[in-house]
């Protein structure tokens, strides 16, 4: 599997493009704020042409680039849950994010919905672009926050990980840490549910690929990340 990943230019929120190979049909998980460019070389390097955006939630960081990347045409996959969010994910930003916006980019932030929205539930399979993902509904950073499980690891993966599945976290785990719970939407009772019934299950061969920061894995996750700990 290949396995792309850069971060995006405000919030550092991970952007990954997945495909069977290069010069194939590819998935973009999560294109933040700023990402559209570094995005287009990064499909152009590897001949790549996508065929779906998968939205971990419905944060601004990890939905701004939605529309453009999908055009009219791709679909965005969101849990039923986040689909409200995309109708103004700008509306939570205050003002002085805002006007970060347009002194980094030249021009004041806006926003249009993508017009081809897939809602999707826990539980559900994706056959995109060659890959088969299983969607874990884990909500507690937001309602609808969802964990994207594929089968193998990206190539070039170190044989010492021992690692035979991945797992795009979002912002529920990170390398560490998890996502914070005090924004609106979220909840430290319902994450604590979706860390301990959702994400403590997983596999300690499952690569951890996360929404902020570097990548990790569940045995090193289960034995050092405190947020795991007495669950």
């Amino acid at each position: 599997m290949l396995a792309l990943a850069f971060p995006a230019a405000v919030f550092g929120t991970n952007c990954y493009v997945l495909a069977t190979g290069p010069g194939q049909e590819c998935i973009v998980v999560d294109p933040g704020i700023g990402v559209t460019d570094t995005l287009a070389e990064v499909l152009r390097e590897h001949r790549l042409r996508p065929s779906a955006v998968l939205l971990t939630h419905g944060h601004v960081d990890h939905v701004y680039s939605v529309t453009p990347v999908c055009g009219g045409e791709l679909g965005a996959y969101i849990h039923r849950e986040d689909r409200y969010r995309l109708r103004d994910p700008l509306g939570s930003l205050d003002g002085g994010l805002l006007a970060m916006f347009e002194q980094q980019f030249g021009k004041a932030a806006t926003w249009s919905e993508p017009s081809h929205i897939v809602e999707v539930d826990g539980g559900a399979r994706l056959d995109l672009a060659g890959l088969t993902l299983d969607v874990l509904h884990a909500p507690g950073h937001t309602e609808g926050s969802v964990m994207f499980g594929v089968d193998g690891i990206p190539d070039g993966v170190p044989d010492e990980a021992a690692c035979t599945t991945t797992m795009l976290t979002g912002d529920v785990l990170f390398a560490g840490s998890i996502g914070r719970t005090d924004l609106p939407g979220g909840s430290s009772e319902a994450m604590t549910t979706s860390l301990r019934e959702v994400v403590l299950p997983l596999s300690d061969q499952t690569l951890v690929l996360p929404g902020h920061g570097p990548g990790s894995t569940m045995a090193r996750e289960r034995a050092t990340n405190p947020y795991l700990q007495n669950l």
